[in-house]
């Protein structure tokens, strides 16, 4: 199974595609999961000086780019959050995750999504994790030699990982 996990965002959008091998023995002594591999990570980014237009279709055409060369059979997406105080970022998250929906369901690929506190619980164990405890749960994780940067990246890989985690309970 191959998972492109996906941290929605207007400025920097991160994505990660992890290939899943069930057939694979389990866990190293290091941490390490040789089931998983990372096939590739990266951010789209957009200016904030561009028009919201022109920044939606650059993250839709990015992540176009990257379901075509890497064909992932689901994408994994962190849900809408909202703090009442900030209500216009949740908006603008929205028209960042739209496109994003968009782009997946052009290209026939299910979307499943997660709340972030069920991401860092999955990933860390601990719901409330920081961003540097992500970084390096993944780096272990996945065998990296290098913490994942920046933390939309690490973001994206979680989500990848715990849709791995979710769905191969059910397999």
């Amino acid at each position: 199974m191959r998972v492109l996990g996906v941290d929605p965002g207007l400025r920097c959008v991160g994505y990660g595609v992890i290939e899943f091998n069930k057939h694979e023995a389990g866990r190293t002594m290091q941490g390490r999961n040789p089931r998983l591999k990372l096939i590739e990570a990266g951010i789209i980014r957009t200016s904030s000086k561009d028009k919201l237009t022109n920044r939606l279709n650059i993250i839709y055409n990015g992540l176009i780019q990257v379901l075509r060369a890497h064909r992932p059979d689901v994408v994994a997406l962190e849900e809408l959050y909202s703090h009442y105080k900030n209500p216009k970022t949740a908006i603008m998250m929205a028209h960042a995750r739209g496109v994003i929906c968009l782009a997946a369901a052009q290209a026939k690929i299910n979307v499943a999504g997660y709340a972030p506190r069920k991401v860092k619980k999955a990933v860390t164990g601990a719901g409330a994790a920081a961003k540097s405890q992500m970084q390096r749960v993944i780096m272990d994780i996945l065998g990296l030699k290098v913490v994942p940067k920046p933390h939309d990246v690490a973001d994206a890989l979680a989500l990848a990982i715990t849709h791995i985690n979710v769905s191969s309970r059910k397999i």
